[in-house]
């Protein structure tokens, strides 16, 4: 969210405070251990540090979330589309199936995350019945907005095949995703 992150005291960094700081265990769940989370977010900081595009930074962020994240089944970032106003563009994704390429700020998981600035997280979308699906094998999904400088810049949106696959530790490592995206955006040419 804009305005809760923390540069770390290295002048030479630009990665969030969150991607260095230590998660707690998470007692054995079948989730996956938080030093996971923090070993991804620590790559994604340091690949942003020398990342030539924000593309190259989604793309990494995408393709590595999908490979390590079992239950991570389709992972993407759609962004401010400049020539439409009111929609998001496809960006860089990796998954099992094809995704709508452009969405529309108003409707859908979509737009009450940028409407509402907050991350929407829909553990069986079988409960919501405004839900659209890309795939009707998505059983969850979460989308958090990713802003520079309090305005939308896009959103990361990750679908899952098995219901309550995002819990609060997902939520906070997937925020701290879009962190990683927003800092690299935010920092000096």
């Amino acid at each position: 969210m804009p305005g809760k992150r923390k540069s770390i005291a290295s002048p030479k960094s630009h990665l969030p405070q969150n991607v260095l700081c230590g998660y707690k265990s998470n007692g054995g769940s079948r989730k996956p251990t938080m030093s996971k989370y923090d070993d991804l977010l620590k790559e994604f900081g340091y690949f942003a540090q020398s990342a030539r595009t924000v593309d190259a930074l989604m793309e990494e962020i995408a393709q590595r979330l999908h490979a390590t994240m079992t239950r991570y089944n389709w992972v993407g970032f759609y962004v401010a589309d400049k020539s439409r106003i009111g929609q998001l563009v496809l960006g860089p994704h990796e998954g099992s199936f094809e995704p709508v390429e452009h969405v529309s700020l108003d409707k859908g998981l979509w737009g009450r995350a940028a409407s509402t600035g907050k991350t929407i997280v829909l553990n069986n979308v079988a409960d919501d019945p405004n839900y659209k699906a890309g795939s009707s094998l998505v059983k969850s999904e979460i989308v958090v907005p990713i802003f520079i400088k309090k305005q939308l810049y896009g959103e990361i949106d990750i679908n899952s095949y098995f219901i309550n696959t995002f819990m609060r530790e997902d939520q906070e490592f997937v925020e701290a995703c879009a962190a990683v995206v927003s800092t690299y955006l935010e920092r000096p040419q």
